[in-house]
């Protein structure tokens, strides 16, 4: 696995963020028939918070984002991107492990949803997330937080 970092995102972000979206994004949209250049980078700038949000390095160069938002009764794990080129190289596994762990210290359930047919789902299921509800387009998931054991 490369070496990888997380930093805060901030507006300056967003740019990178949309782009890498719409590439991301792409094949499993129109796969549904879903995917409109414009809508897929609007629908970022719209959503975009960086406060929640966290830019992905490796080897001091953006590589991705996530954001992690809080809810009422649980935190949204969402703009989960990766360029295409570090996919399948335990990047992915080893973020969202360290933000489920951020969960399960505060004892919050985390809930997602990822397109229907999208490869993404099995790295979710690996992680312990099951199917809540699905449409024909989204399926939604939810994770309950893993017991946290004290240092003995």
């Amino acid at each position: 696995m490369a070496d990888w970092d997380l930093r805060p995102a901030s507006l300056r972000d967003v740019e990178a963020v949309v782009e890498l979206r719409a590439v991301v994004m792409r094949a499993d949209l129109e796969r549904l028939g879903r995917y409109d250049p414009h809508r897929v980078r609007q629908r970022l700038r719209d959503g975009f918070d960086p406060a929640h949000t966290w830019v992905i390095e490796v080897a001091g160069a953006f590589a991705g984002s996530v954001a992690l938002r809080p809810a009422e009764d649980c935190r949204w794990f969402e703009h989960f991107y990766l360029a295409p080129r570090l996919q399948g190289c335990g990047i992915g596994s080893g973020v969202l492990s360290e933000l489920l762990e951020r969960c399960d210290r505060i004892g919050v359930p985390v809930r997602l949803n990822v397109l229907q047919g999208s490869p993404a789902r099995r790295l979710y299921e690996r992680h312990g997330f099951t199917v809540e509800a699905e449409d024909p387009v989204d399926v939604f998931m939810v994770r309950d937080p893993l017991p946290v054991s004290e240092p003995g």
